[in-house]
C-alpha cells in the first residue's frame, strides 16, 4: 500500500449526506477516475470491564477493534494515543472470550461504506459514515500508491485532493508529524479512521440525514 490521507468532507449546504456523496463522486468521474468496486471500514468500541478497574476510581480505557475490506484477513485493535495491534480475523473470537475484561459498547458501532475509484496512481474511496440506520458524515480516503514515505509525496497528494475537494482539502494529519521519513503502514490508515470516527461521534448526537 502507499501513503494515505483520511479526512472528513462536510455535508454541502442544503444537501443530504447522500446528495453530497453523489456530487463528490461526480467530480471524480469528470476527472477521469474509474470505479473499482466497493469498500467498507468498520469500528467497534470496547471499554474496560468495571470488575478489572479496582476501587481507585480510575477512568476505563477504550479499545477500538476495526476491520478494512482492503485487508480481509486482518483485524486491527487500537488504543487512543496508543499502539496498533494487527492480528488475524480470529481476533474477534478472542474478544468474545475476553468479555470479562473488555465489554462491547454495541451502540457505538460505526462504519464507512462506499465506492473505490482509481485515477492514475491514486486510489480514492468516498464513503458514507453510519451509526445504526443513520448517516452521520462523509469520509474521503486518498492513497498515492507508488510511495511509502509521507514526506516524499505529501504535496502531490494535497494537489490531487484539491482538484475535487476544493476548500475542504485537509491539512497534514497529526500522526504524520511523528512519522517524518518512516515507512507508512496499514495501521496508520486505521488510526486516521479511528480519529475520524471519534470526531464524527462527538460532532453529532443526532442524525444528519437518513440514507435513501
Amino acid at each position: 500500500m502507499g501513503v494515505t490521507c483520511v479526512s472528513q468532507m462536510p455535508v454541502a449546504e442544503g444537501k443530504s449526506v447522500q446528495q453530497t456523496v453523489e456530487i463528490l463522486t461526480r467530480k471524480l468521474e469528470l476527472l477521469g477516475a474509474e470505479k473499482q468496486g466497493t469498500f467498507c471500514v468498520d469500528c467497534e468500541t470496547y471499554h474496560t470491564a468495571a470488575s478489572t478497574m479496582g476501587n481507585q476510581g480510575q477512568a476505563g480505557k477504550l479499545m477500538y477493534v476495526m476491520h478494512n475490506s482492503e485487508y480481509p484477513l486482518s483485524c486491527f485493535a487500537l488504543f487512543e494515543n496508543g499502539p496498533c495491534l494487527i492480528a488475524d480475523a480470529n481476533f474477534d473470537v478472542l474478544m468474545v472470550k475476553l468479555k470479562g475484561f473488555f465489554q462491547n459498547a454495541k451502540a457505538n458501532k460505526i462504519e464507512s461504506r462506499g465506492t473505490r475509484y482509481q485515477y492514475c496512481d491514486f486510489l480514492v474511496k468516498v464513503g458514507t459514515v453510519t451509526m445504526g440506520p443513520s448517516a452521520r458524515g462523509i469520509s474521503v480516503e486518498v492513497e498515492y500508491c507508488p510511495c511509502v514515505v509521507a514526506n516524499d509525496c505529501w504535496n502531490l497528494l494535497m494537489e490531487f485532493m484539491q482538484s475535487f475537494m476544493g476548500n475542504h482539502t485537509p491539512g497534514i494529519p497529526s500522526m504524520f508529524s511523528n512519522k517524518h521519513d518512516s515507512i507508512y503502514s496499514p495501521g496508520d490508515t486505521m488510526a486516521q479512521y479511528m480519529e475520524l470516527f471519534n470526531k464524527i461521534r462527538k460532532q453529532q448526537q443526532v442524525p444528519v440525514a437518513g440514507i435513501r
